[in-house]
């Protein structure tokens, strides 16, 4: 199959391009001619499937999205309504994102709103001073906020099916939307941007945290009950819409944003490679809560060749799975935001390896992992940089351990086996850059 690799790669990074393009699928009889607009690189590209070996995503019974689709199956989609139409459904399609689509059709936030839902008043009502601390919002402002928010939900949200391939072409890209995984099954989203699927309409908890939070509602991606899922260079992030730059309100952050890919209740076998995450809060939660139930045993997640750029914190956060997380670059130049990059959850088993991070002098290494009731974690072959010096191995949980209490234990207790290879850490930054994001797969 046809590919281009960038002239600057270095020779491991050869080996990473061609495990990045996946396998092609032989289409089916009456299944060769490429819709208006898709080149033929396109074409090869939406019928290509995860590689054997590639991550989590390859158990079961591997991820080949919507490479068997007949002809009828395969479209261009370039406005929200086709969108939300060609994705749904469980018979295997190949849908094509042509140029920018935005998920509001042109409606704003004051669009969505119940005629009952007033912020002012709403901001009143729920002042911790007058509804105090102890519970959450009821009655009806809380009400008319909650059907507000289904109301947008319901306009930006894209509900996909099983089987399902989604590629972004001309440069792709979902704006103020979210595309939901649900209990569903063999699904490839790559070559896509997605950003800013900002919550008109928060939800204010005062029993979050010693002083409440708002949390938001959408991720750009959603998975929750998904099986065998394929992530792959796609970029994500608020756009220019960040949350540090939203106001303060009952005396917190306003936050309008969730997740960029998470990966939650009972979801299993997914890989995450080659996309681009940055300028993002909250940006991947594996394991929805630290209850046990549908999570246990599941949660089986490959993450790597990602760059996370100034992303605060949830790269990847994680509860009770096995998650493989290697030859990543992490960047935490900004001091002010970063809070840390790996999240030690309850039950959880990282096997982090050959990951790269370029951190600012004020950002101190014990910071890079966060105890969340998780007690091991498996974490060689880190590099550290701080700022332009020259980068130096790093023991990540000595760091943290010399710093915190309690102490993590150095083994997940498990070798991840599901590798195409194994890159060293000091190529990871041009490997990273020279391929991350869209517009690397020649279409």
């Amino acid at each position: 199959m046809p590919f281009a690799i960038p002239r600057a790669l270095p020779a491991t990074a050869v080996l990473v391009a061609v495990a990045a393009f996946g396998t092609a699928a032989a289409p089916p009889a009456g299944a060769q001619a490429a819709p208006a607009g898709v080149s033929r690189a396109g074409l090869d590209l939406g019928r290509q499937t995860l590689p054997l070996n590639d991550g989590w995503a390859a158990a079961g019974s591997g991820t080949t999205g919507g490479a068997a689709a007949d002809e009828t199956h395969v479209s261009v989609v370039r406005t929200r309504d086709e969108l939300v139409a060609a994705v749904a459904g469980n018979d295997p399609k190949i849908v094509y994102v042509s140029g920018r689509i935005d998920m509001t059709a042109g409606k704003s936030c004051t669009d969505f709103a119940d005629p009952a839902y007033d912020l002012d008043a709403f901001l009143a009502a729920y002042d911790p001073a007058v509804w105090g601390t102890a519970t959450k919002p009821t009655g009806p402002l809380e009400e008319a906020r909650v059907r507000s928010a289904k109301t947008q939900g319901d306009q930006i949200k894209a509900i996909v099916g099983s089987n399902t391939t989604i590629i972004g072409i001309n440069n792709g890209r979902i704006s103020h939307g979210s595309l939901v995984l649900t209990n569903i099954s063999n699904v490839i989203v790559r070559n896509l941007e997605i950003v800013d699927a900002a919550d008109c309409f928060p939800a204010w908890d005062p029993t979050d945290g010693s002083a409440g939070n708002w949390n938001s509602l959408y991720d750009l991606v959603s998975l929750s009950g998904a099986t065998n899922v394929w992530i792959d260079h796609n970029t994500f992030s608020d756009g220019n819409n960040n949350d540090e730059d939203q106001p303060l309100r009952l005396g917190r952050p306003y936050q309008v944003h969730d997740g960029a890919s998470d990966i939650i209740k009972g979801s299993d076998y997914v890989t995450v490679s080659y996309n681009d995450y940055y300028d993002h809060d909250k940006t991947m939660l594996i394991g929805s809560t630290d209850t046990a139930g549908v999570d246990v045993g599941k949660l089986r997640v490959t993450v790597h060749h990602n760059r996370f750029g100034n992303v605060i914190q949830r790269a990847p956060r994680v509860r009770y799975g096995q998650v493989d997380v290697y030859d990543n670059l992490y960047v935490g130049t900004d001091e002010e935001t970063y809070q840390y990059s790996l999240g030690v959850g309850i039950e959880s088993a990282i096997y982090a390896e050959n990951n790269y991070f370029r951190l600012s002098a004020d950002v101190p290494t014990s910071s890079v992992l966060h105890y969340w009731k998780g007690t091991k974690i498996t974490a060689i072959g880190s590099l550290l940089q701080i700022g332009s010096r020259r980068p130096v191995p790093v023991d990540l949980i000595a760091a943290y351990n010399a710093a915190y209490d309690p102490d993590f234990t150095a083994d997940a207790g498990w070798t991840p086996t599901l590798r195409t290879h194994l890159d060293p850490t000091a190529a990871v930054p041009g490997i990273v850059a020279a391929n991350v994001g869209i517009r690397h797969l020649g279409c």
